[in-house]
């Protein structure tokens, strides 16, 4: 008589499993970003600049969901570089808008490049169709665990047990 062994298909399980292939996929990202030199917060607000042009540092932080405090280092160490400039915002005399310098767009440029194609290679092993069937999947479990985290109520400790 054989047994057929069933698949789990547990939530914990199935987060295991998602946990374990970020984590690959970001390594990948990880070392493929750190041969230009960067961190990947850095990578993330020069790719933002790149792709919708000058922002104030809060619609970077929006964008590469980054806190305030993270974003003024992250922007630090980018001007010291040289790769970005701030300047006032006209709209706005508390907001500051930053913008790739030319030697930050031809960095961000070549890394976002090879990017590219380095996360084409971490997904080679997935066929179009693939592709496609996966994003409404993994765009609905962030939906649905971004809505049902905001759903918890506020007073659970860390563990998620009612405070007392």
């Amino acid at each position: 008589m054989s047994e057929t062994k069933q698949t789990d298909t547990s939530a914990v399980h199935l987060w295991v499993v998602l946990w374990k292939a970020w984590r690959a996929v970001e390594a990948h990202a990880i070392r493929n970003i750190g041969q230009f030199g960067m961190v990947a917060t850095d990578f993330g607000v020069l790719e933002a600049l790149l792709h919708k042009g000058p922002l104030t540092v809060k619609q970077i932080g929006e964008k590469v969901l980054l806190t305030s405090g993270s974003m003024t280092a992250a922007v630090d160490r980018l001007a010291a570089r040289g790769l970005v400039v701030r300047r006032d915002d006209a709209r706005d005399r508390r907001a500051r808008i930053i913008e790739l310098t030319p030697e930050g767009r031809e960095l961000i440029e070549r890394a976002f490049a090879c990017h590219r194609d380095a996360m084409e290679q971490a997904l080679k092993r997935f066929t179009e169709g693939e592709r496609t069937m996966l994003l409404p999947l993994l765009r609905s479990l962030g939906r649905t665990a971004e809505q049902n985290f905001n759903a918890l109520p506020q007073d659970t400790g860390a563990d998620g047990r009612r405070e007392e």
